[in-house]
């Protein structure tokens, strides 16, 4: 069921038109950008996004300005395990499996959980009760857990329904922001 909700999403985001998918992106942006948590946040942990997913090098960009500290993701496969790593420049990422971009590990400073104040969390499709389906990892499942900070998730309207499978480990954001509301 998780499979074909993913695919079924990942179809229909194709589906969109550059304007109309580059507007909402943009209204989701602004709109986070007026968040207490977004606000407040002196720490961001956020990926670097791909293909149809909400662009965050604008965002990074954003924070960056507004002299926040950025942290991305590298993962680990071998341990199915997560690390957030400070960035301050987009040359300190690299491409590595699945065209997705992480931080060089030897140019960029681990950055412990406790110490971000706010996760923007990736999904290809929510519910309103703030549960995802991502790519399939279960990398931020496991992360949050024990997570203590705020959580947001950035998704187009066709992303959100109004209940998806869940199973034990799965774990809820706090927040979804859309291009016409924040759940």
């Amino acid at each position: 069921m998780k499979k074909e909700l993913r695919q079924h999403t990942l179809k229909a985001l194709q589906g969109l038109s550059d304007r109309i998918f580059e507007k909402e992106c943009q209204d989701i942006k602004d709109k986070l950008l007026l968040q207490k948590e977004w606000q407040e946040a002196k720490t961001v942990a956020i990926t670097i996004s791909r293909g149809r997913e909400i662009p965050t090098r604008p965002i990074i960009e954003e924070a960056w300005r507004q002299a926040k500290t950025v942290a991305v993701p590298k993962c680990h496969p071998e341990t199915k395990a997560m690390a957030f790593h400070i960035i301050t420049d987009f040359d300190q990422l690299e491409s590595v499996y699945y065209g997705l971009f992480e931080p060089k590990p030897e140019e960029t400073e681990i950055i412990h959980k406790e110490n971000l104040d706010m996760i923007i969390v990736p999904g290809i499709v929510f519910d309103e009760l703030g549960y995802r389906i991502g790519f399939g990892g279960g990398y931020y499942d496991r992360f949050l857990a024990d997570y203590a900070g705020a959580t947001l998730s950035l998704a187009l309207d066709l992303q959100v329904l109004s209940d998806l499978p869940k199973e034990p480990h799965d774990q809820p954001v706090q927040k979804i922001i859309t291009p016409t509301r924040v759940i």
